[in-house]
């Protein structure tokens, strides 16, 4: 977690030279935390902390803890500041989330109470309520510290910059959090008085440092309650941002009758298939006609038997991005494009069935399909040659049919545990990002763990011995060897390393033995016995990822080397249709797709020595 701690005399006293307060906190959060800040939040620290920091001294406030840029757990999203200390009534630990803002006013967007726009600004933001209010849910979601004491959480939205109420009078009044303006000034510290102790609390932070931290929300575990009955997640951020945003344009489109198409981007775990499933929910509650669509088998396939359960009207919301077709213009009122960046050129391949194939671009399809297309992607994710689905791509699409684009990115990370050092080190590797990628390290304090196996035997015990401790986890690997069909005897045991063998995943849509069916390996019991690659893996995750690195990529000479001879995946096969230079991309990007599917922690192996070596010279 990223934050700087101090007690409130010493944030008092710190704020006295602004300047050097300011450059701590960016040492501590480059140097620590590979995070760089832009001038205009630097410059928001130098106007807003000092505020915070008079109120905290003249509240008396001066013995609690207080951590500036504080990190949710498993993300990087930061907090402005937690404060925390003993309940002056109950003598129980008390924490003030505190989000501040130094607008000096603020209106709704386009009468929408969910969304605002401030001076200068004219892109949307999320009401500061709505958006401080999540922050103080996910602490209690996820620190098990604060589970069954969600009573000695409470979140503020301190709007200093506001002289006067007139001056965001179109704000409604929300719950979940408190809102101040700057003329407000006694009644905030009245506010962290009556919830904070004027004596010595300084040890109550120690709470939050300490806590253990429960696993991210499994997504398919709750995805049936999230579609047939309520809210699960607790969206932070641009994530609420993009699901108030579509909500807002679902609304306008029939009122104004309108068109916009919606992108929202972010890297692995940032919460795309979260905000979908949200989306899904939330307008299936209000009366509005929702799909949700994926090019992937594997994730649709999961989706209708998770959140779908035993209802086939719930299973029947989760198509396919080639279903669309024949669909109707605008037919729908919201069509969500999960894993947005498996879109092919056309619908005219053989997934398709003969009567639904169509030469018009699969893009257009979608577009055309709803009244609010939304596309969830991510761009470095694309592994197969003719997927399109960049936000470039739709962004070009959309203009030339004349409509407007809003694009939402999540810069959130949920899965690697939060760790943005571990996915910039995986990029850096595999040469995916600026930089020698001999020279790639990861911070020795970050939280996300990663582990080389001597041997394969090693990796599955690594794996096994998690598993037993109640985490999930799953082997994948790079397309290295063949693919059996099945036998009468079961699978056939394909991935052979020395004297280790293991099957593939099962191809088949049925059980074989104790193997599910191939799109259920990642989520079902008895996948662990078998081997997943890029296609099986993509869209899932789990706590423990084992990831074995093929042939087909070694490290020579300082960097890693593609050996397109090694692999055996049969969309490759051809140099016609994908050449040596797309082909040395796309395995870059597929191992990048499998070295991202942990929550907790990865385990590498290689069957190369150099490369095996070489992975623990990386890893320091």
């Amino acid at each position: 977690m990223t934050y700087l701690r101090m007690t409130g005399r010493e944030f008092h006293e710190a704020v006295v030279d602004s300047e050097s307060l300011v450059n701590r906190m960016l040492s501590n959060l480059l140097e620590e935390h590979r995070q760089i800040v832009g001038p205009s939040e630097q410059q928001s620290w130098r106007n807003s902390l000092p505020v915070l920091a008079e109120d905290i001294a003249a509240a008396g406030l001066e013995g609690i803890d207080v951590f500036l840029e504080y990190g949710l757990p498993l993300t990087s999203q930061r907090v402005d500041a937690v404060l925390a200390g003993t309940n002056p009534r109950t003598g129980d630990p008390s924490f003030v989330v505190v989000e501040l803002k130094q607008w000096s006013s603020a209106k709704s967007y386009e009468d929408d109470e969910n969304l605002v726009v401030v001076p200068g600004t004219p892109d949307p933001r999320i009401h500061p309520v709505r958006q401080v209010g999540g922050y103080s849910r996910y602490l209690v979601n996820y620190l098990a510290a604060l589970e069954e004491n969600s009573e000695w959480v409470n979140a503020v939205a301190y709007l200093h910059g506001v002289g006067d109420r007139s001056a965001i009078s179109e704000l409604v009044e929300m719950e979940g959090a408190e809102l101040f303006i700057g003329r407000e000034r006694d009644a905030f510290r009245s506010f962290l008085r009556e919830r904070l102790s004027s004596e010595d609390g300084s040890g109550t932070g120690d709470i939050l440092v300490n806590s253990a931290v429960r696993p991210s929300t499994k997504l398919m575990s709750v995805a049936a309650d999230e579609v047939r009955r309520r809210e699960q997640f607790v969206l932070l951020g641009n994530q609420q941002l993009a699901v108030d945003l579509v909500r807002h344009e679902v609304e306008n489109a029939h009122e104004q009758n309108r068109k916009r198409v919606i992108v929202v981007s972010g890297g692995p775990g940032s919460g795309k298939s979260v905000v979908a499933l949200s989306l899904l929910g939330e307008l299936g509650r209000s009366g509005y006609s929702a799909l949700h669509a994926t090019g992937s088998r594997s994730f649709t396939q999961t989706m209708r038997r998770v959140a779908g359960y035993r209802s086939r009207e719930t299973q029947s919301l989760f198509k396919y991005f080639n279903n669309f077709t024949q669909a109707q213009e605008n037919g729908i009122d919201v069509l969500i494009a999960d894993e947005a960046h498996r879109i092919r050129e056309t619908s005219n391949n053989r997934f398709t069935s003969a009567s639904n194939r169509s030469n018009r671009l699969q893009i257009d399809e979608l577009i055309s399909a709803a009244r609010v297309p939304v596309f969830l992607l991510d761009d470095k994710q694309v592994v197969r040659k003719g997927e399109l689905g960049s936000v470039r791509d739709i962004t070009a699409y959309a203009a030339s049919q004349g409509l407007d684009v809003l694009h939402v990115p999540l810069g959130e990370q949920f899965r690697c545990g939060g760790s943005a050092a571990y996915v910039e080190w995986v990029e850096q590797i595999l040469g995916l990002r600026q930089g020698e990628p001999a020279k790639a390290s990861i911070p020795a304090d970050d939280t996300f763990e990663i582990e080389v196996a001597g041997n394969p035997w090693e990796l599955e015990h690594l794996l096994r011995d998690k598993q037993s401790q109640g985490y999930t986890a799953r082997t994948a690997a790079g397309y290295c060897w063949r693919w059996s069909d099945a036998t009468k005897d079961g699978l056939i045991n394909d991935v052979v390393i020395e004297d280790w063998a293991r099957p593939w995943n099962n191809k088949l849509e049925r059980r074989v033995g104790n193997a599910p069916p191939s799109a259920l390996w990642a989520t079902q019991e008895g996948g662990f016995d078998q081997v997943g690659c890029v296609y099986t893996a993509q869209g899932f995750e789990f706590d423990w990822a084992g990831v074995i690195i093929g042939p087909d990529l070694v490290w020579r000479d300082g960097r890693f080397v593609s050996q397109r001879s090694h692999n055996k995946d049969p969309h490759f096969r051809s140099r016609a249709a994908v050449p040596d230079k797309d082909f040395d991309l796309l395995v870059r990007q597929i191992y990048k797709v499998l070295l991202t599917r942990g929550m907790v922690g990865t385990i590498l192996y290689s069957p190369d020595v150099e490369t095996r070596s070489a992975l623990r010279m990386l890893l320091n």
